[in-house]
């Protein structure tokens, strides 16, 4: 057996229980007040459903302050909440992928507008521009205004200003 134990790299005793089949799972660790703790951790969660581990240990030790108890560690709170499934969603900085196929889908009318404009070329060279706002949900034009106001892009302001008959 020592030979064995020596070449494979382990200790005997390993060898002799493996050998017996006495090996079993020792699962997590558990102390006796867990449960009263889990209690006391759940009622903080479901005041503060965002707080992490570190915040609720925070809590948890101050009120055990005030009631003269000792202070309890933060990865005791941290395997109560692993084990209670109080953990809060790991963040890992990725966003999900946004696919976008041009839809958009409101629930009620008047929630959301998109805007558009178009421009038509008259024959006395101006220009006529329209904008128009569209409820996203109807697909229904709200308003829309025609002008032949002149964009200055360089000073950024409107010129040449126009009266329109519609």
């Amino acid at each position: 057996m020592k030979t064995v134990a020596n070449t494979l790299g382990v200790a005997r005793s390993n060898l002799v229980e493996r050998r017996q089949g006495h090996h079993r799972s020792r699962g997590r660790y558990h102390k006796n007040d867990d449960d009263v703790l889990a209690a006391q951790i759940r009622k903080l969660i479901d005041q503060r459903p965002s707080y992490g581990y570190r915040r609720i240990t925070a809590l948890v030790n101050r009120q055990r302050t005030a009631d003269g108890k000792s202070r309890i560690n933060a990865k005791r709170v941290l395997r109560i909440m692993q084990i209670n499934h109080f953990t809060l969603e790991s963040h890992t900085g990725r966003r999900p992928g946004r696919t976008h196929d041009g839809v958009v889908i409101t629930l009620r009318s008047n929630m959301r507008w998109c805007s558009d404009h178009f421009e038509l070329a008259c024959r006395d060279q101006q220009v006529v521009r329209v904008l128009f706002a569209i409820d996203a949900c109807d697909r229904e034009i709200v308003a829309w205004v025609p002008s032949l106001f002149v964009l200055d892009f360089d000073c950024g302001i409107i010129s040449r200003p126009c009266n329109l008959a519609v």
